[in-house]
Parts: C-alpha cells; structure tokens; sequence
C-alpha cells in the first residue's frame, strides 16, 4: 500500500500546485487587464480632452484669420471663403496620408498593449 499511498499524495500535491498556479494566473492576466484597460481610458480621456481645446483654439484661430484676410482684402466673405479653402486643401493632404497616420497610431498603441 505504501506505493499507491505515495501515488495519491503526489497527485494530491500536484492538484494543489495546479490549482496555486490557475489562481495566480487569473489574478496576474485580471491585473494585466485592469492595467491596460486603465491606460486605454486615461488615454481616450487625454485624447478628448486635448483634442476639444485644440478644436476651440483651432476654430477662435480660424474666424480671426478669415475676419483679417477680409480686412486685408476689403471683403469678408472672401476672407471667409479662403479660410474654408485652406481647410480643404489640409483635408486632402490628410486624406492622401491617411495610411501613414494609421501606421504611426498602430505603432504608438502597440507599446501600450504589448510590452
């Protein structure tokens, strides 16, 4: 009997080491997860929050320049009108890079995630 005693204890101690190692590694990838979910959300926060004052002071910096290109040229809509064209050709040039900004977002990210 002493083998199969020997046998059942070291199937006993091996659960145990099994069970250990399934909760350890539940807590670690739950606190991984936590740590990235936080980064996601701090990061989409920033993004928002510095996005919205760049668009405030993008749109104030727009319509002061339209309002002097239209004192300058006498015509404010004109001034208006360069404005919106100006804003159109970025657009493009954006549009045209589209493919480069996604590969420097993907690179930026995968730091993040997979250090």
């Amino acid at each position: 009997m002493g083998l199969i005693d020997a046998i059942n204890e070291t199937n006993t101690k091996a659960v145990n080491v099994s069970e250990r190692y399934i909760d350890s590694s539940y807590k670690f990838y739950r606190l991984k997860f936590f740590k990235h979910f936080s980064i996601s959300v701090s990061l989409l926060f920033k993004t928002i929050i510095v996005g919205s004052l760049v668009l405030m002071c993008a749109m104030l910096s727009a319509v002061a320049l339209a309002l002097y290109i239209g004192e300058l040229t006498g015509n404010y809509p004109l001034g208006f009108l360069l404005v919106g064209v100006g804003f159109m050709v970025l657009s493009i040039i954006a549009y045209l890079f589209r493919g480069t900004i996604n590969n420097m977002v993907i690179k930026k990210l995968s730091n993040f995630f997979f250090d």
